[in-house]
Parts: structure tokens; sequence; C-alpha cells
């Protein structure tokens, strides 16, 4: 087997850049693909880190509310949690003030399955366990042309080429042109999200013992701006979701007239932005300017001060779009005869990478024990 990295190194985008957490699935619809890959991903994802010596650490999470509104939405979130399986703890104002001093809500729910660790780690352990059962790993091999034939799929990578029976395209934010390049019939397109982090001061290591989160608004596509103890013991806030001009585009201004061209010529773009035009705003003001950032962490935790805001590197969230506008909230998947295609894998996706690698396998076992099927893409439900 060989496994094809258009980067030097492996998990140098959404892999490397994530905030590190382990989810245990909170707001997921139940039965969806990824309240259930969410739920096994963690438990797998900690006794895989357990067993390899690897940084983790169960810390928890607290959703914190801060008015009656989320405290409302607190208990839509508690109800979903029964149904996915997973255990929570509904706690007082007070109860929370003695769990984490430095908090201030009406009510919390804490949710004990949440882990944190490093997913970089994770990725160079199973590059390693893939190597040392035969598979072959070649990086800084961008992919330019994908030609599928009868009997297997030609790929073209820079100068060379290489040949298989079976072709698994799991690309990220090009996950849409890979797609494009084997013409599969598919209606999305990744429009990239920054996620912009910052650090908080070095002060605050230590001071909370439990993943920091709002209540989100169930009308908008991301959770708000939380404080997440990393493993390395710094703590990071953030992110907010502004919308990217290059998909690659992790400096403080990007632009890319390609990808630019791209976005504005496709009917998907201009419908989710003009449905989301005041919460845009909203975040790009907050990107412009720090204290509309401060003031989302301080419902919740005071005692963060402007200065104590420091640089911290910025993420690019892969969101599928389809041509009406929605968003695609859950996992992706598009395939040809020889082909599978992870066309889109948002948060929970590190979580959930060991039993998407199952499902894959399920995937492939299927094509490979019974007559091949028509070109065909699937979402979820």
């Amino acid at each position: 087997m060989l496994l094809v990295e258009k980067e030097n190194r492996l998990a140098r985008h959404q892999t490397g850049r994530n905030s590190g957490v382990i989810h245990a699935g909170v707001y997921y619809a139940p039965g969806s693909l990824k309240a259930d890959f969410c739920r096994r991903g963690a438990s797998v994802t900690l006794a895989f880190c357990r067993e390899h010596g690897l940084p983790v650490a169960q810390c928890g999470k607290l959703l914190v509310a801060t008015d009656a509104l989320e405290v409302a939405r607190m208990a839509d979130l508690e109800q979903r949690c029964r149904l996915n399986g997973i255990h929570t703890e509904r706690l007082s104002g007070d109860a929370l003030k003695r769990r984490e001093p430095h908090i201030t809500g009406e009510a919390a729910l804490l949710v004990p399955a949440t882990g944190i660790t490093d997913y970089a780690r994770i990725t160079a352990t199973l590059a390693r366990q893939f190597t040392a059962l035969g598979g072959r790993i070649r990086t800084g091999r961008p992919v330019t042309a994908i030609h599928e034939k009868t009997d297997g799929v030609r790929v073209t990578i820079g100068k060379d080429s290489v040949y298989g029976r079976y072709l698994v395209a799991c690309g990220g934010l090009m996950a849409d042109r890979l797609a494009r390049m084997m013409h599969i019939p598919i209606d999305f397109q990744i429009i990239p999200f920054r996620g912009e982090y910052f650090a908080l001061a070095p002060v605050f290591q230590g001071r909370f013992s439990h993943l920091i989160y709002p209540i989100p608004d169930p009308g908008l596509p991301f959770l708000g701006v939380h404080l997440t103890r990393m493993i390395d013991g710094r703590v990071t806030v953030g992110p907010n979701a502004v919308l990217g001009w290059k998909r690659e585009g992790y400096g403080r201004i990007n632009l890319d007239a390609a990808d630019c061209l791209e976005m504005l010529r496709f009917p998907g773009f201009w419908k989710v932005i003009g449905a989301n035009v005041k919460s845009g705003l909203g975040e790009m003001r907050d990107a412009l300017f720090r204290r509309g950032y401060l003031r989302r962490v301080q419902k919740y935790c005071p005692s963060v001060r402007l200065s104590d805001l420091r640089p911290y590197p910025t993420g690019i969230r892969a969101q599928a779009v389809l041509r009406d506008g929605s968003l695609v909230h859950d996992f992706l998947f598009a395939e040809s005869e020889r082909s599978l295609h992870v066309c889109n894998a948002p948060s929970p996706a590190a979580t959930s990478a060991i039993p998407i690698g199952e499902y894959i396998c399920e995937k492939l076992d299927e094509k490979f024990s019974m007559s091949m099927t028509p070109v065909r893409a699937s979402a979820a439900a």
C-alpha cells in the first residue's frame, strides 16, 4: 500500500492545527455518522494513546450557561447526550464555581468523557505502524491528475505516476478538487473558514481543571469561543470562524486569486454568505479587533484581560457547502468503481479518525467482494 502526501510532512493542515480535544459527541444528531464515529472514537483514541505512551488526559468539559436562554439550550444538549449514550452531570452556578473558581455562569453541564491529546503525535505513531506492516509513505508529492480505468487508478504526482487497484482520497481542503479530477458528479464545494486562536498568558497555565465551552447557538454552525487546556500545559482561547480567501491561508493576510474565483462562481457560496451575513460580520469584526473577541470570553471568564491574549497559530476548517447553500454537517463520502473519497470531515474528525478508517476498510471489503457499482455520491443522514 502507498500513502501519498502533498506536504513534506504529515499532519501539516487540519490534523496538526486543531485544539487536541478528544470529543465525547455532545452536539451531534442521534443516528448520524458524527454521533456514532465520535462516541466510538473517543474511547478508542484514549485507549490508543495509553497503549502507545502518548500524552493524553481525560479532563472533562464544562459547557457554561451564562443566562436563562443558554440554560434552556443546555437542557436540549443534555437530552441529546442521553440519546447518544453520553454521561453528563448538571451543575448549579455554585457547584460550577467550586469546580472552576475563575469561571462564572448560571449553570453548567459536565461531560466527563472529554479529553485532550496531541493528534500530530498520534499521526506519527500510526505512520510508523503503517510502514511496519509494509506500507510506503511518499511526502512532498502533490496530486495533479487522476485517471480511473476498469482495473485500477493511475495517479500523477509531479513528474511521476503510480498505479493501484483502488484509491482512497482524504483530501481535506482539496477534497472536492480530487473528486472532480475523477469526474465524480458532486454537488458541493469546499469553502475554507479560518479559525483564529489566542494563547492565554502563562499565568493561566494550571488555572483550569476542565475544558470550558460556551453553550452554542443552534442557529450557527460553529461552537463558539472556548478555553482549551492543551496537552503541553498552555491554555488557548478560540476559535472564531472567518471566511478564508485562500484554502491554505494561515497568515494574517491571505488571498489566492484562483481560490477566490472558484468560490465566487459557486452558487452555494452566495447563498451561505447571504444566510449568515450578521454572524459573519460579527466574526470579521472580532478578527480585526480583539476587544470583541475578549467580550465573548469574559461572559464566562471575567478575569481574562486584553493583554492576556497572545498570538497562536491559525487553523483552516474545510467546510463542504452544497449548491443550495446548505452546510454539510455530517461526514460526506463519494465513490466511483475504483475510488472512495472522504469529502467532508468536520470536527470531530480527529476524534473519529480510527472509526473512519474502519468504515473505509469495510467499504473496501464490500468493493472487492461484490460486483462494481455505478458512480455515486452519498451523504450521511
